[in-house]
């Protein structure tokens, strides 16, 4: 019988980014880098696990924004040409190493590794990730939450209360919508959390959230059992906390797992280190260097002189990570139950679904190699979900969490400063804007409800925290700067086209083509409470 439960919990989430407008366009390739990186090589190792009846119960987020991309046609489209052409690139570079002994053993291996991917996708998945997804929670393996419409950042919207139960009640009726069955849970974008937010989740059925480790342990009265259970806030909702141990032996950038030298650096790509003229076909057609996904070194240390990235020496010590990993979950699970009397305690541990692949190659291997081991090579604890904890302890201790995020200083200064403070105003203004057509057309025309639909959608995109990180982080900062202004200016410009009755539809049916998301939206979602 196990002393207490392993939550590992993986937030999988990019923004909405669609271009139909342009053949080629640069920000779509973080969806294409993550299927390629991240998602196939996650649903790999699954459904491995699966048909291979090794149990694993693993919470993974799909945000609505990640799973319309991941269901637009035009996308799906545009992703194959990608693959294919990686692929291409990959036999090029084993013509080009057909003599190197160190390179040319690497090209083979990223000729098949990006082969394998084009079978998967073509084949097993019939380009349909979500579906796959969706099996694998229907056959009790993964346990999928939602997330934020838009993962609006909600401690700094909730000046605007509707604007909070939007994001929160548009999630919920997507996430039925794709996946049949209420959302168990949610991540809160960012994990923010403010005091009354939860009282939207309850409406929705919604059992639990994470937050932050501090959003548990500063809750009001002090939790009993800390961040190791999880507590209920007044309407009944499950907050779990952020185990700060076991994040940093993953999370750090100086002493976590990926940063061992022996695993492939993300910073050295053909991209950028090879002739331009040779790979001027794989990069941006104005001749823009960019990733490829074919990366021949190794992290090594500090130092320009990276040496040859091992495929095999990697898998290797990614298996003895796994392995110190269960043991330091080992320790610390039978310390904390000598200490919790009858309740068992859970450690949860969420990370960005992007590390395991994106960031650190070797991710999904850890992760496969982590589940084998937790199953066969140890009886302390066990994998869950926090349905199953809850299931299992349906009492727990009621307290206020305050308000928390898991960004830089706990709170909201990666979404707040000087870099991107100025859109908030616009921000609040459009959703007091949007809350009154909601208020005054509670019945709508055709072409009135169109408009009124997609005012709703132009202010849902505009909220999203990725645009303020983004402006933060200084990355990429013009084009987060554009969307945000794009929306709401295109809100403001429908808002002023239905109150003066005057509504463009050619123009309506531009902005629809261009940004299709929640084709189900009811904007009456936004109506005074």
């Amino acid at each position: 019988m196990s002393q207490g439960s392993l939550a590992l919990v993986l937030h999988a989430h990019l923004p909405f980014v669609r271009h139909p407008e342009h053949e080629d366009f640069l920000e779509e390739d973080w969806l294409y880098e993550a299927i390629s990186e991240t998602y196939l090589p996650l649903l790999r190792v699954f459904d491995r696990l699966a048909e291979e009846g090794v149990p694993f119960r693993v919470t993974m987020s799909l945000t609505p924004t990640l799973v319309t991309m991941l269901r637009d046609s035009l996308l799906t489209e545009r992703y194959t040409r990608k693959l294919e052409r990686l692929c291409e690139l990959g036999a090029r570079e084993v013509h080009r190493t057909r003599n190197d002994p160190t390179f040319g053993p690497l090209a083979r291996f990223y000729r098949d590794h990006f082969e394998a991917l084009l079978i998967n996708w073509e084949g097993r998945y019939q380009r349909d990730l979500v579906s796959a997804f969706r099996r694998l929670q229907d056959a009790g393996y993964l346990e999928i939450i939602t997330s934020g419409a838009t993962h609006g950042f909600l401690p700094l919207l909730q000046e605007t209360p509707e604007a909070v139960r939007a994001q929160i009640t548009v999630a919920a009726n997507h996430y039925r919508l794709t996946f049949g069955r209420d959302a168990p849970g949610i991540w809160l974008p960012e994990c923010g959390y403010y005091p009354g937010v939860d009282r939207f989740l309850a409406a929705e059925r919604i059992r639990y959230f994470f937050v932050d480790t501090h959003g548990v342990t500063d809750a009001t009265p002090r939790p009993l059992y800390g961040p190791f259970a999880p507590i209920y806030t007044e309407t009944g909702v499950a907050a779990y906390a952020r185990d700060p141990e076991s994040s940093q032996q993953v999370w750090s950038s100086e002493t976590g797992y990926p940063g061992d030298p022996i695993y492939r650096e993300f910073y050295r790509d053909i991209g950028w280190d090879l002739e331009l003229d040779y790979i001027r076909p794989f990069i941006q057609p104005t001749g823009d260097r960019k990733n490829t996904g074919y990366k021949y070194f190794r992290i090594t240390g500090k130092t320009q002189d990276k040496l040859p990235y091992d495929p095999m020496a990697a898998r290797a010590r990614a298996a003895t990570h796994a392995g110190n990993f269960m043991f330091n979950r080992e320790q610390q699970l039978e310390y904390l139950s000598s200490r919790m009397g009858d309740r068992k305690p859970m450690v949860v541990a969420p990370y960005d679904a992007e590390l395991f692949g994106h960031w650190w190659f070797e991710g999904p291997q850890f992760l496969d190699f982590l589940i084998r081991k937790v199953a066969y090579d140890q009886r302390t604890f066990q994998l869950a979900t926090p349905s199953d904890d809850l299931r299992e302890h349906p009492r727990n201790q009621v307290a206020t969490p305050p308000v928390s995020s898991w960004g830089a200083g706990g709170y909201a200064n990666m979404w707040l400063d000087g870099s991107n403070d100025w859109i908030y105003r616009h921000l609040h203004h459009c959703a007091r804007q949007m809350v009154g057509l909601a208020r005054d057309y509670p019945e709508s025309s055709s072409l009135q409800r169109r408009a009124l639909n997609q005012a709703a959608r132009e202010l849902l995109l505009a909220q999203s925290s990725d645009w303020a990180f983004i402006m933060k982080t200084g990355t990429m900062v013009d084009y987060a700067v554009r969307r945000t202004k794009e929306h709401v200016l295109r809100f403001l410009r429908l808002h002023d086209q239905v109150r003066n009755g005057n509504i463009d539809q050619a123009w309506l049916s531009q902005v629809e083509s261009r940004n299709n998301i929640f084709p189900e939206i009811d904007y009456r979602v936004f109506q005074p409470a």
